[in-house]
C-alpha cells in the first residue's frame, strides 16, 4: 500500500520532503482570463465602431443635397413680380379739347387707375378707334400736367417745359400736328420753322427731316389714354413701351412705370396753339 503524504502546510514544504509542481508558472489561469477579456473589449469596440459609421453612411445617403437643402436663418427673398404694361388706344388726340380745370401739381400723386395694358401698335394695324389724324393746319400746343403753367418749347435743339414768357416764346411752343410720318395712324410734331420733333438718344429734340426711315420713325408718337382725365401719353412707334416724359423739365423717351410720378410726368394736354 502506497506511502500517503499530506500536502505540507505552505509555509513549510521542504520540511516534510514535499516539493511543489514547478510545471506550470503561478498565476497562469488568471493571465488567461485577463487575455481574454482584453481580446473581448477589442472585439466589442471594433464592432461598435464599424456599427456607428454605417448608421453615420445610411443618414447622409438618405439627407437631401446641399443644393436643395435651406440653411435656418437666412430670409427668403420671394422673385420680382413683372412689371406693368403700357395702356392701350387712341386718346382723342385729334379732338384736343382743353379742361376746364387742369390738375395741381400737388394732385399728381393721386391718379387713377392706370389703364389696361395692351400691344404696342404696328404700322398695318391703323386706329383702333376710327378717328382720323387732325388736318395738316391743326396748330396745337402740349401743356404738362403736374405742371400746368409749363409748356413743351423747342429752342436750341432741344424740347423742354417751360411758362410762357413772350411771343417768341409761344411761337417756338406751337407746334403743326399732322399725320405721323411712319404711321398715318399716330402723329407728328411739325415745327414752324420746317422742322419736326423727334427723339435721339432718348431725348426729343427739334431737327430737319433727313427723308430716312429711323427719322420718320423717330418722329412718330401714338396717342394712348392716361390716367388724367383729358390728357394723352405718347408712345414711341419704332421704342413700343416707352413714352414721352418730363424729367428735369426736359423731354425724354423713358419705358414705362406704374407709379404715380411715372404717370404724372408723361401725362400732357394738347390744347389751343399759344401763337
Amino acid at each position: 500500500m502506497p506511502e500517503n503524504k499530506s500536502r505540507p502546510p505552505q509555509d513549510q514544504p521542504w520540511e516534510n520532503g514535499w516539493a511543489p509542481d514547478t510545471s506550470r508558472a503561478p498565476g497562469t489561469r488568471r493571465l488567461w482570463l485577463a487575455g481574454g477579456m482584453a481580446v473581448a473589449t477589442i472585439i466589442a469596440c471594433a464592432t461598435a465602431i464599424a456599427v456607428s459609421e454605417r448608421e453615420y453612411d445610411h443618414t447622409l445617403s438618405a439627407s437631401p443635397s446641399s443644393e436643395n437643402t435651406s440653411v435656418p436663418g437666412l430670409i427668403s427673398f420671394a422673385t420680382p413680380s413683372k412689371s406693368a404694361t403700357p395702356p392701350k388706344g387712341k386718346s382723342g388726340l385729334s379732338t384736343a379739347k382743353e379742361t376746364t380745370k387742369a390738375p395741381r401739381q400737388q394732385d399728381a400723386g393721386t391718379p387713377k387707375p392706370a389703364p389696361e395694358p395692351s400691344k404696342s401698335p404696328t404700322r398695318e394695324s391703323g386706329s383702333s378707334s376710327g378717328q382720323k389724324p387732325p388736318a395738316a393746319t391743326t396748330w396745337r400746343s402740349v401743356r404738362s400736367v403736374n405742371y400746368p403753367d409749363r409748356y413743351w418749347r423747342a429752342s436750341g435743339g432741344f424740347v423742354e417745359l417751360e411758362p410762357v414768357r413772350g411771343s417768341e416764346s409761344r411761337e417756338d411752343s406751337t407746334f403743326k400736328l399732322v399725320k405721323g410720318l411712319a404711321d398715318a395712324s399716330c402723329y407728328s410734331f411739325a415745327t414752324a420753322d420746317g422742322g419736326h420733333l423727334r427723339h435721339r438718344d432718348f431725348v426729343l429734340r427739334s431737327e430737319r427731316d433727313d427723308g430716312s426711315a429711323l427719322f420718320e420713325q423717330d418722329a412718330t408718337f401714338c396717342p394712348r389714354g392716361s390716367a388724367y382725365s383729358g390728357a394723352v401719353m405718347l408712345e414711341s412707334v419704332n421704342y413700343p413701351g416707352r413714352f414721352l416724359r418730363h424729367q428735369d423739365f426736359q423731354l425724354k423717351l423713358a419705358p414705362f412705370q406704374n407709379n404715380s410720378v411715372y404717370l404724372a410726368d408723361s401725362a400732357f394736354q394738347v390744347v389751343a396753339g399759344l401763337a
